[in-house]
């Protein structure tokens, strides 16, 4: 069997597999989240859809990137 193309051996965090677990977890919660957020704020155009989606997302982005982060480290051997 051919070796992978490329390999990683990290030590401490793998920070790698932080962004990518971030970048899953995000839109898995974010969408619901922004969704039900939304249903109960009135938002009259295209502008302020976008606006709410990006605000709240960043939220939902940064409190889920330091979970994860916690959750390697914590984890980490």
């Amino acid at each position: 069997m051919p070796d992978p193309v490329e390999t990683s051996d990290p030590e401490g965090v793998d920070y790698g597999w932080v962004m990518q677990v971030t970048f899953v977890l995000t839109i898995v919660v974010g969408a619901p989240v922004v969704a039900v957020l939304s249903a109960g704020t009135p938002l009259d155009s295209w502008n302020a859809r976008v606006s709410f989606a990006v605000r709240v997302g960043a939220v939902v982005w940064i409190l889920v990137a330091v979970a994860v982060y916690g959750y390697a480290r914590r984890t980490h051997t």
